[in-house]
């Protein structure tokens, strides 16, 4: 197949995402001889309009996982506005090292349905947004091996005549993850929003700026509008000022870094 052009597009708050993102074309531009286009889509302005993709052109598609699936108000979004059109998809999934669960499969079947043909798919394992001791140190070098393999195939079966169809459960996709209290039970922290140390806050606007779903107040720095809890906000605080409280997501935090610091597997679908 004649792959002209390669593009990637990514949903990244925190970065983790767009990191592997550009590990994933970086080591597929190696093999295929094609520098790629990188396409931010997390920004409400990066998201505006739609992207279409034909004939000749490879997209790399990648999002966050959030509780086990794609992030339910990014979804939409994917559906309504990246299309194939002929085009060839590679979706990727960056999950917090608890498991990819069904995100994967979604993002796969959600780009074949918008014309996309797919060369194959994988979920890879980052650092946690709630934590820093989930996922610490992801993608380490395992990791890298395992993309610079990944990209080898998939750069091998792109090099055929015709791509071969990939084998993919097409039945109905699984209920979200519930994410758990140190004790079991479930967490829920729905309406939990980011708050602010204001004597450390110097209005600098970072936390605005970071905010994917455009829902901090420029000026006065309150968290006014949905919070997908991403935790930009947190992470790009020049003063680490913001912070979250709420009791369950605390427990649902500490549940994590009880139960998944262990390495976990990624997962490639060819």
């Amino acid at each position: 197949m004649n792959i002209k052009k390669l593009s990637v597009l990514y949903f990244s708050p925190t970065g983790g995402t767009e990191k592997i993102a550009r590990y994933v074309a970086g080591e597929l531009g190696k093999k295929l001889g094609l520098e790629p286009e990188y396409i931010p889509f997390t920004k409400p302005a990066e998201r505006e309009g739609e992207r279409r993709f034909g004939p000749g052109e490879l997209l790399v598609m990648a999002s966050p996982v959030y509780a086990g699936r794609l992030p339910n108000k990014l979804m939409p979004e994917y559906q309504a506005k990246i299309f194939g059109d002929g085009a060839i998809a590679l979706p990727i999934c960056v999950f917090g090292n608890r498991s990819p669960d069904e995100a994967l499969r979604e993002l796969a079947l959600l780009l074949e349905g918008n014309g996309f043909q797919l060369a194959g798919g994988a979920a890879f394992a980052g650092r946690h947004a709630f934590s820093n001791r989930v996922g610490e140190g992801r993608p380490d070098g395992d990791d890298l091996a395992q993309i610079a393999d990944f990209a080898a195939k998939i750069a091998e079966k792109l090099a055929g005549e015709e791509l071969p169809l990939l084998e993919l459960d097409r039945g109905e996709i699984g209920p979200y993850y519930t994410p758990l209290k140190a004790d079991g039970t479930p967490a829920k922290f729905l309406k939990a929003k980011p708050l602010t140390h204001w004597e450390k806050c110097c209005y600098c606007g970072a936390c605005a700026r970071a905010c994917p779903m455009g829902s901090i107040d420029p000026e006065t720095m309150d968290a006014v509008g949905l919070c997908i809890k991403c935790q930009a906000c947190v992470r790009k605080c020049t003063r680490r000022a913001k912070f979250f409280e709420d009791p369950d997501f605390l427990s649902h935090v500490a549940m994590l870094e009880e139960n998944y610091t262990r390495r976990a597997d990624n997962q490639i679908m060819l």
